[in-house]
């Protein structure tokens, strides 16, 4: 009798996984070559719109400078390609949801693709939130307090890579209404149990936009205030969704 026959299967289905998950790691990498190169041409375009909020917000003559040699070259390339892993994240999160999803029930298809939308979604309205309000807000806050006889002349790689924290920032605090979702479908908390501890969940949220914001009032209230919204739409997509499970476990 041939007993290799299920070591076989095993290594041919492992083999299988393999193959699959190299195709997909090959196609996510070639759209995020393909998008990046696409933006390599307009790299200064794209500086010159991202620091728009600042340069709005200088005195007459105010600029941007270069300190490092090279710095006029890598940050706009560095830019680029920060804009590539943002626009193609839809596509980077279909191919690992490509390569999981036959592995998951029906329902949990059901959930999951609404999740990463909504994911996806809020990440862009964190980045659209913190380019159009937050940055000239707080742009005009800190010319506003410089001392006199100060001029701002920021140097554009620092600028870059402030304004990267921002946006990286708000774009994972706007998926506060998607974690408590999980939560409730994970059954580590209930809507209810969301609602009680709603005065605690302010207080963590603005000692959280404390820490991860720069230092200024500012910029701290323009994330705890809509993380706050974001809080209690949470709980009432966690309720939908609870109520919406209770429905399908009832079914028979």
């Amino acid at each position: 009798m041939n007993d290799a026959g299920p070591e076989s299967d095993t290594e041919s289905s492992l083999m299988e996984h393999l193959l699959e998950l190299r195709t997909r790691l090959l196609r996510a990498l070639a759209g995020l070559v393909l998008v990046l190169l696409a933006l390599l041409p307009f790299a200064n375009r794209l500086y010159a719109w991202l620091a728009a909020p600042l340069l709005d917000k200088l005195p007459a003559g105010g600029q941007l400078i270069a300190v490092q040699v090279a710095s006029p070259f890598f940050t706009p390339l560095k830019l680029a390609f920060f804009a590539a892993l943002v626009a193609t994240a839809p596509w980077l999160l279909y191919q690992a949801w490509a390569f999981v999803a036959p592995g998951l029930y029906q329902r949990e298809k059901r959930l999951a693709l609404p999740l990463l939308a909504s994911a996806v979604v809020l990440f862009y309205a964190g980045c659209a939130f913190a380019y159009f309000i937050v940055l000239p807000a707080v742009f005009g806050f800190l010319t506003a307090i410089k001392p006199e006889g100060v001029a701002m002349m920021t140097d554009i790689n620092a600028y870059l890579d402030f304004v990267l924290v921002i946006f990286l920032a708000f774009g994972a605090s706007f998926q506060l209404p998607v974690a408590l979702v999980i939560l409730v479908l994970l059954g580590w908390v209930t809507p209810e149990q969301l609602r009680a501890g709603r005065g605690y969940a302010v207080v963590g949220i603005f000692i959280l936009a404390a820490v991860i914001t720069p230092p200024d009032v500012v910029s701290q209230l323009l994330l705890a205030i809509p993380m706050c919204l974001l809080y209690e739409a949470g709980i009432l997509a966690s309720r939908l969704v609870s109520r919406d499970r209770a429905g399908t476990d009832a079914t028979p």
